[in-house]
């Protein structure tokens, strides 16, 4: 019996001991899990070898056939210039690799003897002229740039001379047409072929139907990068409205527009959009040869009196920029507001009265050579443009604020253009689509729009067409800008507002403008 309790008494000990002991492993797994870090996996973010681009109206991948500006946005990307513009308006080599001027009419332009043509041939000089006789017939968007080009003489493979009729400023800027194959047009008329031509570029065409074209990256291209995207997917829709909604539906990534209300179509959220100053420059011009107006303090009145805040507001709803001078859509040789303008309505009557007007009979007038003169002013505008004709009223209400008396002349297309032709107008509403150069005689040089004369300014204008030294050339803008500043030739009101539209998914440096959509691409990548 004792025996039995003996070994009940050890038994029940062991099993105390058992529990016991797991009890303590249970508690100290328990606190090593509360002090232990918590590890959470990383979601891994696919990168996508591929952008998606929505374009509307395609008409032809031939850049020199097609007429719609976003086509050869894309196909810059395929097909390459002798000369390119960088992101602030330079020039920059891309298959010429020197472009020299011999004389005022005279250009040697050299190549580069490893560039190859995408089915492995060599680019060569008869390319260039090719290209450049295409043009001259006159069918192409790019044909203005060859306009002033008399001949093309082939030195060697590698070597053309340019010869012009007349001298040009900024002639390398005529030289950003895209060149196309002379050996794949042998046989046939380059305007009536099917053939889809072979570029030089960064991407090459895999595909294209009428659905659209698939881009591959160009494995053979001269510039060896890290390109992070291997196709660009081009979808061809009807219209833009069919593009907005793809965009939407998340069908595509990116696509360009100038459209001013793009919110009212895809809403705010969801994308990014970046928006850049338009070729599209609406101005003030002033007749110099008016008495009043060549008068310099009546010009700078008039610049005082002109809200242009309230112009962009009324007339484009703020989807513009206010606009000073026509290099201001971020050319490098234009310092951001160099020509900046203050409406205040008093300094302009200050300044009429420092110059010895008078304000009688509700109208400012001053005897200049023995004869009466009023500030009284026709202003003409094209009449079936609404955007001109609306600035052209303001205009009138704000110039006679500080008593400068304003008709309007409304005018038809035919009559808008004899003005243009005969400078016979007082002040006009007038407007230009800016080329990429720095090139001014339209406002200032010879026969200039405003019948404007200035020794220095002419000479100035003379020198920089035949300047190569960057820091000189910005010297000298700098004075002419500083003549323009003080003499106000004529008036800057806005300029046009473009943007491109992307996914939040696209990722990289996109920063374009009017030349390109594509600066960096090598970098982009969609996650």
């Amino acid at each position: 019996m004792k025996s039995n309790l003996l070994k009940y008494g050890f038994i029940i000990i062991i099993v105390g001991l058992l529990f016991y002991g797991t009890y303590v492993i249970y508690q100290n797994n328990q606190e090593q899990e509360e002090t232990a870090p918590t590890v959470v996996e990383e979601a891994v973010v696919t990168e996508k070898k591929n952008l998606r681009i929505g374009l509307a109206e395609f008409d032809n991948i031939n850049p020199l056939i097609s007429k719609n500006k976003e086509v050869l946005q894309v196909a810059s990307l395929v097909y390459e210039p002798l000369v390119k513009v960088t992101e602030d308006y330079q020039i920059e080599m891309c298959l010429a690799k020197e472009v020299s001027k011999v004389d005022s009419t005279t250009y040697i332009v050299k190549i580069d003897n490893q560039t190859r043509w995408q089915d492995n041939t060599p680019f060569v000089a008869k390319d260039i002229q090719f290209t450049i006789d295409r043009l001259k017939e006159g069918k192409s968007i790019y044909s203005y740039n060859v306009e002033a080009v008399s001949s093309v003489e082939i030195v060697d493979a590698s070597t053309v001379k340019i010869y012009l009729n007349y001298p040009v400023s900024f002639f390398e800027y005529n030289l950003t047409f895209p060149i196309l194959s002379n050996n794949q047009y042998l046989n046939e008329d380059m305007y009536a072929s099917t053939q889809t031509p072979i570029g030089t570029g960064m991407f090459k065409i895999g595909t294209i139907d009428s659905a659209g074209i698939e881009l591959v990256r160009n494995e053979s291209y001269r510039i060896k990068e890290n390109t992070n995207l291997e196709k660009i997917n081009i979808y061809f829709f009807s219209s833009m409205g069919e593009v907005y909604n793809s965009f939407k539906m998340g069908n595509i990534d990116f696509f360009g527009t100038k459209n001013k209300e793009i919110e009212t179509y895809i809403g705010t959220m969801g994308y990014t959009k970046k928006e850049y100053k338009g070729r599209e420059f609406d101005f003030l011009a002033i007749n110099h040869e008016n008495t009043a107006l060549n008068c310099t303090e009546v010009r700078q009145a008039i610049q005082y009196a002109i809200d242009k805040n309230n112009l962009l507001s009324s007339v484009l709803n703020n989807k513009g920029y206010v606009a000073e001078f026509p290099l201001d859509f971020g050319c490098y040789l234009y310092s951001e507001n160099a020509l900046q303008s203050t409406y205040d309505t008093e300094k302009a009557k200050q300044t009429l009265e420092d110059g010895g007007w008078e304000y009688k009979n509700n109208r400012w007038q001053k005897v200049i050579d023995h004869r009466t003169v009023r500030l009284d002013f026709d202003l003409v505008v094209w009449k079936d443009n609404g955007e001109r004709l609306k600035a052209a009223e303001i205009l009138k209400e704000q110039l006679e604020a500080i008593g400068i008396k304003i008709t309007l002349r409304e005018v038809n297309n035919d009559q808008y253009n004899r003005y243009l032709q005969n400078r016979n107008y007082d002040l006009m509403i007038s407007g230009v689509y800016n080329s990429y150069s720095p090139e001014l005689e339209y406002f200032l040089g010879e026969g200039n729009i405003n019948n404007y004369s200035n020794e220095e300014v002419k000479t100035l204008l003379s020198e920089m067409g035949n300047i190569t030294d960057q820091n000189l050339l910005q010297e000298k803008m700098k004075r002419l800008l500083e003549i323009c500043k003080q003499e106000i030739p004529f008036i800057g009101l806005y300029r046009s507002q473009n943007q491109i539209v992307y996914s939040t998914s696209l990722i990289g440096d996109i920063t374009p403008n009017n030349y390109s959509y594509f600066y960096h691409i090598n970098g982009w990548v969609r996650r």
